[in-house]
């Protein structure tokens, strides 16, 4: 498909052009310099001109195309997508994850490693040792690094302004990781990073009006409206895990009660998971998990999956809850697509289900826009992905 962005009506400059350029070629996988012209309204001369630069540094490839019958047969670009590599960083869980990515979002070198409810300065240093060892072990020229991170990010300096989870206050998390490691870095919240992922890499990609809710540690939404990354008034759109659900409900770490992530987060599960497993000796959540430290996420899928009716009422009253909050988000933004990423997806195409016969039943603004509520395309790696894809935005003008 081709792209129909066109060009600045005042000050185009050389950078603009060439982040037009990029990203047609970007986006169409293989496009010839006269389709790059007629989509982005720019002149020939100036195509080929970004062209030109852009082969010079390795950055785009050139390749013949299939013959015609009559003339010449044009000149075909491509990213060479393994000219250069990202650093991708997510620090949303109690494990901070790190990956090496080529520019086509392939993951080439990834990394765990735990924090182990670490706060303040040791968290960031965990941080550090994720970036420390995948710049260890990368062969190739890394282009720079981009980041997921919890709580409330301005992606325009990256500083973290408040993650109350690693008790990180006004951080300059983009500051500290370029200063480090001497290499142009964005940050931004995991929730809009992993809706980039979807936009960028997934299976609805560039579709232009997208939400995926992220439920994990924490719980957020990344919007995307008209093609575009919505922030909102003070960076802090999608932050659906800090609205009151319940009132007297139980305390969260921002300082209000019964917050959202205090009923749906991955931690929110567990804590009922393991009361569960306390209460009854005969709970299937013993066969996962031998003591009641032990018992995780993953345990709690593995018991829902064989068939454990506590365990099952728990997940309905999770969708419940996340359903209500999707329903308002729907009639507000009328968008077609509601991705649900992060641990509790491994609960799979049922609570889907019933997550979005919930959301259709409370939203009328759902029937009309046939919004659909799925899983994501990308999984585990959805905010690593987004990372990358946060880092091709800003950096070389993706979108």
């Amino acid at each position: 498909m081709i792209i129909s962005d066109k060009k600045a009506t005042r000050d185009h400059t050389k950078l603009h052009n060439r982040r037009l350029v990029f990203t047609s070629i970007y986006r169409n996988q293989q496009i010839s310099r006269a389709e790059i012209a007629r989509a982005t309204d720019l002149t020939a001369t100036t195509v080929s001109s970004v062209v030109s630069d852009l082969v010079a540094e390795g950055l785009v490839l050139e390749e013949a195309s299939v013959p015609l019958t009559k003339g010449k047969p044009p000149i075909l670009l491509s990213v060479n997508k393994n000219h250069r590599c990202i650093l991708c960083l997510d620090l949303t869980s109690s494990s901070f994850r790190g990956a090496i990515t080529n520019l086509g979002g392939e993951v080439q070198n990834r990394i765990r490693i735990s924090n182990r409810g670490q706060t303040g300065d040791e968290a960031l240093a965990a941080a550090f040792a994720v970036a420390d060892a995948l710049l260890a072990s990368v062969a190739g020229s890394v282009m720079g690094i981009g980041v997921g991170s919890p709580g409330v990010v301005d992606p325009g300096t990256g500083i973290v302004r408040r993650a109350v989870n690693f008790g990180w206050r006004d951080l300059p998390l983009r500051d500290l990781l370029s200063d480090r490691y001497k290499l142009p870095t964005y940050v931004a919240n995991a929730s809009h990073a992993a809706v980039l992922a979807e936009y960028v890499f997934g299976r609805h990609k560039n579709t232009p009006d997208l939400v995926v809710v992220k439920v994990d540690h924490e719980v957020g939404a990344g919007i995307i409206l008209n093609g575009q990354l919505f922030l909102g008034h003070g960076d802090g759109a999608g932050d659906i895990g800090h609205v009151r659900a319940v009132e007297n409900g139980e305390p969260c770490t921002c300082g209000n009660s019964g917050c959202l992530e205090t009923l749906c987060s991955s931690r929110a599960i567990v804590k009922r998971a393991r009361a569960i497993a306390r209460d009854d000796p005969g709970s299937l959540l013993h066969s996962f998990a031998t003591h009641e430290e032990e018992l995780d996420i993953d345990a709690v899928v593995r018991a829902y999956e064989a068939g454990d009716r506590a365990v099952g009422a728990l997940v309905a009253d999770v969708g419940h809850y996340l359903a209500v909050a999707l329903s308002h988000l729907v009639g507000v933004l009328s968008v077609p697509w509601v991705l649900i990423a992060g641990s509790i997806a491994n609960f799979g195409e049922p609570l889907m289900s019933a997550i979005d016969q919930e959301v259709r039943r409370r939203s009328f603004v759902s029937v009309l826009s046939q919004t659909s509520v799925e899983r994501d395309s990308l999984g585990p790696d959805i905010v690593i992905l987004g990372a990358a894809a946060l880092f091709l935005h800003y950096h070389v003008g993706v979108m």
